[in-house]
């Protein structure tokens, strides 16, 4: 049923994708670098939209794309509606220190994703998940780019109309025959030699600035959904 609704709503919505052209650019002049694909944990079922109908055709991409979804129940339904877009699978998250005898395959998942980074490939993962704050990027993804030699994609993704659920991330469920738009904001280079803190402002800027430039092509009042209401 999810992979259902992913595949009507990336279909039916009219879309609006900008900076693929500037994003493709730079992918080819960073030569062999792998990359990580960062977006807000709220946009999971809109993911796919961006992959269809861009990413995946990009010939500057090399070789396989995998997501990192969490070992949880709900993660554990994504996982199996994303086997159908062939992408690969990275199974764990950072744990939890309240459960600590409680194994989230963490160490696992960064060393497979690292991998997969250094051989060129790209992986896709949700700065603020799976337990948020709420578009607070967290140091995750520039850390393993860092780890890798790799680089970082803001990928920011919207729709209007909307139904949002009352979870930690204001979980999107997008609506069918609707408008919506894909932003992909600048690469970021993450050398070993930066401060891992630096990075991560330089991830939420261009988190925040993809994803405002998103709502606003999408149609959503500037700000609307950092003031919580529901659209």
């Amino acid at each position: 049923m999810i992979w259902a609704w992913m595949a009507l709503v990336g279909r039916t919505i009219r879309w609006t994708i900008e900076n693929e052209a500037e994003t493709r650019a730079a992918l080819a002049a960073a030569g062999p670098s792998g990359f990580v694909i960062a977006c807000w944990h709220e946009t999971i079922l809109l993911m796919p939209s961006g992959w269809n109908r861009a990413i995946r055709l990009w010939p500057e991409r090399r070789g396989r794309t995998a997501m990192m979804i969490s070992l949880s129940p709900d993660g554990e339904s994504v996982a199996r509606a994303v086997t159908r877009l062939d992408i690969d699978l990275i199974r764990g998250s950072a744990g939890n220190k309240k459960k600590g005898n409680k194994d989230k395959g963490g160490l696992r998942a960064i060393a497979e994703a690292a991998g997969r980074l250094r051989a060129g490939e790209s992986v896709c993962m949700t700065p603020d998940g799976p337990r948020g704050p709420r578009r607070v990027a967290s140091q995750g993804a520039v850390t393993l780019a860092q780890r890798a030699g790799a680089l970082v994609l803001p990928y920011a993704v919207s729709a209007k109309p909307v139904l949002r659920l009352k979870s930690w991330d204001r979980f999107i469920i997008p609506l069918p025959f609707t408008k919506g738009a894909i932003v992909f904001g600048p690469l970021i280079e993450c050398p070993r030699s930066a401060e891992p803190e630096a990075l991560q402002d330089a991830l939420q800027r261009g988190m925040d600035e993809a994803t405002g430039r998103a709502e606003t092509l999408a149609g959503h009042p500037v700000h609307a959904s950092q003031a919580g209401a529901s659209v």
